[in-house]
C-alpha cells in the first residue's frame, strides 16, 4: 500500500529473472531470481540437515564396518580367485596369467624353505663332514634357484609379449618370481590351475 513504485518494479524483475545455479559470482546489484525464504523456513531447513548428518562416532563405526566387509570380500576373493574383489596388485589379466604360469609348473624356489630347514639342521650337527655337505647343499640350492628364476623370467616375459602386446606388463615378472618363492599351498590368491596344465 505504501510501497514505492521502484520497489514494485524491482520485485517484478526479481520474479521474472531466470534462476541461475552456476558457480560464477553474482553481481550484488543484480536480482537473485528467487524470493528470500522466511526465517522460520531457513531454520527448519538447517535443522533437517543437521538431524540427518551422522555424529563422528556413528561415521567412524560405519567406516569400520565398511572396511571390515571389504577385507572379508578380499579374503574370499583371494581364496576363490574372484577378480572383482582382489587387491590392486593381483588384479588384471596380466597378473592372472603370471600366477597361472607359475602355478602350472614345478619351481625349485618353492622348496627353498624345507631345504633351508634341512641344511640348517645338518649344519648344527657337530660333525665336520655333515657341515661340509650342508655348505655344499646350500650353494647348490642357491645356484639352482637363481637358474630356475632366470628360465622362468625369460619364458614368462616371452609369453606376456605374445599374449598381451598392448597391455601394461610392468612388474608382472617380479610378481611371478615372488610367487614362485612361496610354497604352492600357501600362495594367495589360491592356484587356479593344476601342475602341468597350460595357463
Amino acid at each position: 500500500m505504501f510501497r514505492s513504485r521502484a520497489k514494485d518494479e524491482k520485485a517484478q524483475a526479481a520474479d521474472k529473472a531466470p534462476v541461475n545455479f552456476s558457480k560464477q559470482p553474482r553481481d550484488p546489484q543484480a536480482p537473485k531470481g528467487r524470493p528470500t525464504p522466511k526465517r522460520s523456513e531457513a531454520q527448519s531447513q538447517r535443522r533437517s540437515v543437521a538431524n540427518t548428518s551422522m555424529t563422528r562416532k556413528e561415521a567412524a563405526k560405519r567406516q569400520r564396518e565398511e572396511r571390515r566387509s571389504a577385507l572379508e570380500r578380499q579374503r574370499q576373493a583371494l581364496a576363490s580367485g574372484d577378480e572383482r574383489y582382489l587387491p590392486a596388485r593381483d588384479k588384471g589379466p596380466v597378473r592372472r596369467f603370471a600366477r597361472d604360469f607359475v602355478d602350472s609348473r614345478f619351481n625349485i624356489a618353492e622348496f627353498f624353505l624345507p631345504m633351508a630347514v634341512v641344511i640348517l639342521v645338518l649344519s648344527m650337527v657337530r660333525v665336520a663332514a655333515l657341515q661340509n655337505i650342508a655348505l655344499l647343499l646350500w650353494l647348490v640350492v642357491i645356484v639352482l634357484i637363481v637358474l630356475d628364476s632366470f628360465v622362468t623370467a625369460f619364458r614368462l616375459k616371452k609369453q606376456l609379449n605374445e599374449r598381451f602386446a598392448d597391455e601394461n606388463k610392468r612388474g608382472a615378472v617380479a610378481y611371478a618370481l615372488m610367487r614362485s618363492l612361496q610354497m604352492r599351498r600357501l600362495r594367495l590368491p589360491k592356484p587356479q590351475v593344476k601342475r602341468g596344465e597350460r595357463p
